[in-house]
């Protein structure tokens, strides 16, 4: 798959720190059966390598690695079978050296520049909400009307619809229907819900309810 047609396969994608790997499968069962394929898996615990496998092994999942900062991590990831890689910023190296779809994060208009010139269609906005969120979004869209943005961090249910209304964003990055201590709890069926819910945000007409009370990641 190209990472266009990854990141148009739903409006969020889940941003993932798992600590168990027995965690992983149901976990991901759990978002797929919500409409929500698209999972990242930051390399965030010691965990994450093994629990991208298992994901990688999911039916309809596409599992891809958050948190990359090296070309070795990105060689690591790739081996484990994910289907795309993010990072959280801009490395002209990574985008280079990338053996899967890349999704290089920015935080500035030089950082975007930098990002359209090694060929990038797309990129994460992190951390958005600190960044200035919807507003820096369409201070964005005028001058640098080629790229189209995935923001992450500090998004909400809540929020979400905002953010997917700018023309210049694909999707959204969040946790709010998947936090850690959800996934610790073992609480499928309510992230499953969550999930159901996110994946109709951006719909005509669909409210988020009362999810937005979680911070994304």
């Amino acid at each position: 798959m190209t990472l266009d047609e990854i990141l148009t396969l739903a409006p969020v994608i889940p941003v993932l720190v798992i600590e168990r790997v027995e965690d992983a499968a149901p976990l991901a069962r759990a978002l797929v059966r919500g409409g929500l394929p698209v999972l990242e898996v930051t390399l965030r615990t010691p965990a994450a390598l093994a629990c991208i496998e298992q994901i990688a092994r999911v039916e309809g999942a596409v599992v891809g690695a958050g948190s990359v900062l090296t070309a070795a991590q990105l060689e690591q990831v790739a081996a484990a079978g994910v289907r795309f890689a993010v990072s959280p910023g801009f490395s002209a190296t990574l985008v280079e050296r990338a053996p899967v779809p890349f999704l290089p994060g920015v935080a500035t208009a030089s950082e975007a520049m930098a990002a359209l010139a090694c060929g990038c269609r797309f990129a994460k906005l992190f951390p958005a909400e600190v960044l200035g969120g919807v507003a820096l979004l369409r201070a964005l869209q005028g001058p640098l009307a080629a790229l189209r943005f995935c923001p992450t961090g500090g998004i909400t249910a809540l929020g979400a619809p905002a953010y997917l209304a700018e023309p210049n964003v694909v999707c959204v990055g969040g946790s709010w229907m998947a936090t850690a201590a959800m996934i610790r709890r073992g609480d499928w069926k309510a992230i499953e819900t969550l999930a159901r819910e996110a994946s109709r945000l951006g719909g005509e007409g669909d409210s988020p309810g009362d999810a937005g009370l979680e911070v994304g990641a």
